[in-house]
């Protein structure tokens, strides 16, 4: 009896032991316990960036850590809306001057056929340094320490934290004007290049002076481009430079606020063009090198990624002025503090929905979407259609924001196909009907869990030109009734197709039943419910879809050479103008013909000429006019079936401060301010270890194990005696 006490005290003694450990850190803590209670921000990611080099990145998953690495000269306001530009590195926003042909300038009211440029006058503020980089670190004489290595000093270098020193320097006009010639130099493959030789002066010849160098050594190609010069950007001191654009392009305003401009030190190029480093992973596309808040400490995109506050930043306040009840949500508690608010940002790589949700509600993420899989766990509609939070998300202080995207998707006709493109009435009744037909209310329903918005044209709510109620519905495919809008009945549908000369989906050519062919992305078996669910829509006119799926680079292939003949296709907003969704449509801009980003090859001269006006005015009565009737004319041709758009569903952790949906401004992490200490008891509390198993297995080893350890024990004393 007194062994079996003694056991049973030590199973006790280990649950209590094991349980008092339990209350300074949770057993399951993927982190270390010495950043528990640290000002740290925890994210994931499900894809690792491909690149880090703002002349080539142009992605979302990209962005979420270049905006916090690299400052443009422009940003977002964090709170205002409609969005609005304010300054960043920049001092102010510039205004265009213009100039007629003989370079004098014109009143800010004059037509744009007479403006033959538009200068823009840039100021950087004084006092803005690089974040510190090997690329920056000098010698005692003022030289260059790694601006000259060999494969001897490349020895136990494997990261860009090998080397032992690092510089900095500050931010002067020219590295601004060298990141514009980095755009145009062909070996960079910049996405944008295409465009800016359209508007910026010069831009195309330095482009065609910079091809012969195109298979040099990096080494050179970064020598020769810093010696390139580019006509229409020009430094006039330290501080101050110009971009000429050809003609008018307001929309240029737009791209100062996106990394594309974010200045680049020539040294940062010469740096990684030294012989031995890009086979060691050390470029700038692995390792950035900007003046924003954060810096990339840890780049392990199998496995996390680590943001730091970087020593040099420039300093920021947070906006002290925002809209109508934002002071009532505290989002303006923060109001004129010193930014960035983290100290440190940890992203680790969850490819799975399930793990990255698990986390969450664990307390191991600070912010997470939504998946499919996931949705009813998290979110209930309420009588009024409303989505609301479960309630145990709801008694955890989890928070729920939701932003219409300014984007859209949408099912896309070929206008050069001779049965479903061209002019004709005929193929023009066989869209609409067809635009009835697909049910996007449903497709939203069932594959978006809801999380979306039917679309009555390309333009989305929040970008001017879009029309609430039922002057912004599309007639063609929507009638105003109860107070919204609601889809035409199918059976409208089917007399358009009998009045296009397809009766019941029969092709008279034929006798058979109407053959559409659609193109999809499809790799796995999780596409085939989308993909049943569109040949589903066309059937309902006696149609017959022929699936012909492949992967996205094919499909680009097929978008580009104009063969399909339906195709589903999305657009995400580069900044929130309507020409950057209205010129999806415009004729000059056809896929097959022009390269551009018109995938359906839609042309309508009337549409065309509108845009013209369209694109150059302010937003006011006069543009919104014009705006009107494109989508009349667009909505009568029927060249995409509109969509819908999406809603973005975001959770956020009770400790996370400030969080809020701005869509248009990536640079968002600086805003954030935590609780770590709240995160960390809600950890404990969420991460309470089950310990009656552990007190049932020390029960079953008392009763069952020590019974026959003694009577062994008895029976070699017998024997002994």
């Amino acid at each position: 009896m007194h062994f079996r006490s003694g056991w049973g005290l030590a199973v006790l003694s280990l649950i209590l032991g094991l349980t008092g450990c339990g209350h300074q850190s949770p057993w399951n803590d993927p982190y270390p316990s010495a950043e528990s209670g640290a000002n740290i921000y925890y994210g994931s990611f499900a894809e690792r960036p491909k690149h880090l080099d703002p002349a080539r990145a142009y992605s979302a998953d990209e962005y979420a850590f270049l905006a916090q690495i690299y400052e443009p000269p422009l940003q977002y306001h964090f709170l205002l809306r409609p969005y609005r530009l304010v300054p960043l590195i920049a001092g102010e926003v510039p205004e265009p001057v213009y100039l007629n042909a003989m370079g004098d300038p014109l009143p800010k009211d004059a037509p744009p056929q007479a403006i033959a440029y538009s200068d823009y006058l840039i100021r950087i503020r004084p006092g803005i340094y690089f974040q510190p980089h090997p690329a920056l670190a000098s010698t005692p004489d003022g030289g260059y320490r790694y601006h000259d290595l060999d494969l001897r000093d490349l020895r136990g270098i494997h990261r860009l934290a090998d080397f032992a020193e690092t510089g900095t320097r500050e931010l002067v006009a020219e590295d601004l004007v060298y990141q514009i010639k980095r755009l145009a130099a062909p070996w960079n493959h910049s996405p944008i290049a295409g465009l800016m030789r359209q508007h910026i002066q010069g831009f195309a010849e330095l482009a065609e002076q910079l091809g012969p160098w195109l298979g040099s050594p990096p080494l050179e190609r970064a020598r020769a481009l810093r010696a390139a010069r580019l006509s229409g950007v020009e430094v006039l001191d330290r501080y101050r430079l110009r971009i000429r654009i050809q003609g008018k392009y307001p929309q240029f305003i737009y791209w100062l606020a996106m990394p594309f401009f974010a200045p680049m030190p020539w040294e940062a190029d010469v740096f990684y063009a030294q012989p031995g480093l890009a086979e060691r992973n050390i470029s700038l596309d692995w390792y950035p090198i900007g003046t924003g808040p954060y810096l990339l400490v840890e780049n392990d995109p199998n496995r996390r990624m680590v943001l730091e506050r970087n020593p040099n930043f420039h300093g920021e306040r947070y906006p002290s002025e925002g809209m109508p009840g934002d002071a009532e949500r505290g989002l303006l508690r923060d109001a004129g503090n010193p930014l960035p608010l983290i100290d440190r940002a940890v992203y680790s790589l969850e490819k799975e929905d399930i793990p990255r949700w698990t986390k969450f509600l664990q307390g191991y993420y600070d912010v997470s979407g939504i998946g499919s899989d996931t949705f009813d766990q998290a979110i209930q509609i309420d009588a009024l259609g409303n989505p609301v939070l479960t309630e145990r998300l709801q008694q955890q202080g989890i928070r729920l924001l939701t932003a219409v995207e300014p984007s859209i998707y949408y099912l896309g006709f070929n206008m050069l196909d001779p049965l479903i493109g061209g002019d004709s009435e005929r193929a023009r009744l066989l869209r609409l009907a067809l635009s009835i037909a697909v049910d996007f209310e449903e497709f939203i329903a069932i594959f978006a869990n809801g999380r979306g918005l039917p679309a009555q044209g390309p333009i989305p709510p929040g970008i001017f030109g879009y029309r609430e109620g039922e002057t912004g519905i599309n007639p063609f495919v929507y009638g105003w009734r109860d107070g919204r809008p609601q889809r035409r009945d199918i059976e409208e549908a089917r007399a358009l197709m009998h009045m296009a000369g397809y009766p019941n989906g029969i092709d008279p050519q034929t006798g058979r039943a109407l053959t559409l062919n659609y193109e999809a992305v499809a790799t796995g078996p999780d596409d085939r419910a989308r993909l049943n669910w569109i040949r589903k829509q066309f059937a309902k006119l006696g149609v017959e879809l022929v699936i012909r799926a492949t992967d996205y680079n094919r499909f680009q292939e097929k978008i580009r050479n104009g063969t399909g003949q339906v195709f589903m296709w999305g657009w995400n907003a580069d900044y929130p103008d309507p020409e950057n969704f209205l010129f999806l449509l415009y004729g000059p801009n056809g896929k097959v013909k022009y390269q551009g980003e018109n995938a359906a090859n839609y042309a309508n001269p009337e549409f065309d000429r509108l845009f013209e006006q369209m694109k150059d005015l302010p937003d006011g009565p006069e543009r919104q006019a014009i705006i009107d009737r494109m989508l009349a004319i667009v909505r009568a041709d029927a060249p995409w079936v509109f969509g819908f758009h999406p809603r973005s569903f975001t959770l956020h952790q009770r400790w996370l401060s400030n969080a809020y949906p701005n869509q248009m401004a990536n640079n968002t992490l600086k805003y954030l301010r935590l609780d770590p200490a709240d995160r960390q008891a809600a950890r404990i509390a969420w991460n309470r270890p089950v310990l009656w198993p552990l007190a049932l297995i020390g029960s079953l080893l008392t009763f069952l194990v020590v019974p026959g350890w003694l009577a062994v024990y008895r029976r070699e004393r017998m024997s002994a005696l």
